[in-house]
């Protein structure tokens, strides 16, 4: 069996980069977008079809270092697929240069796979109501608004394991 691998970059990983496993790093900033923009409203006191946030002072800096946070996170991602995910950056002082271990690049990246993969689950009995689910709380219309943006962020953890498996392969000892 052939592995296809993207021409970009790869020279400097270790091991040649899968296509997909290129290509799905560069999607998971663009899967976490939509709800990170869904939620800047919201800190400014617009219900998005739900229920307004309480006044607070914490609303807007909560919110908005939410969706830093998480298109930070999804960002990360390209670690994965770059050399600077296997080697220390050099200009990082006194550890730069050094080879990354492939565990402290899997661990946590299999466990947020893992946690969102969970999110999807839980996203998947909302959005159909099974179980007894109540769905989402968001006037009709909004609701499928927010299922949509919503549901496109829950691809996150399964796109993240795989990512993960791919790492875990190129770095693995032959």
């Amino acid at each position: 069996m052939t592995t296809h691998t993207a021409h970009m970059n790869t020279a400097a990983t270790e091991r040649p980069v899968p296509r997909w496993a290129a290509a799905t790093a560069h999607a998971m900033p663009l899967v976490a977008l939509p709800v990170c923009l869904w939620r800047l409203p919201i800190a400014f006191g617009y219900g998005m079809g739900g229920e307004v946030l309480p006044p607070s002072p914490w609303n807007i800096p909560y919110v908005v270092g939410l969706s830093v946070l998480s298109e930070a996170f999804a960002l990360l991602s390209f670690g994965l697929v770059r050399r600077w995910g296997e080697v220390v950056p050099a200009w990082i002082p006194k550890i730069g240069g050094r080879r990354i271990p492939p565990f402290a690049a899997i661990l946590p990246a299999t466990v947020g796979g893992l946690f969102f993969t969970a999110l999807m689950v839980h996203w998947v009995f909302g959005a159909f109501r099974l179980g007894g689910a109540d769905g989402f709380p968001y006037a009709e219309g909004w609701d499928v608004l927010a299922m949509t943006v919503s549901g496109l962020f829950t691809l996150w953890g399964p796109l993240l394991l795989a990512l993960t498996f791919a790492y875990h392969r190129r770095r693995r000892p032959r």
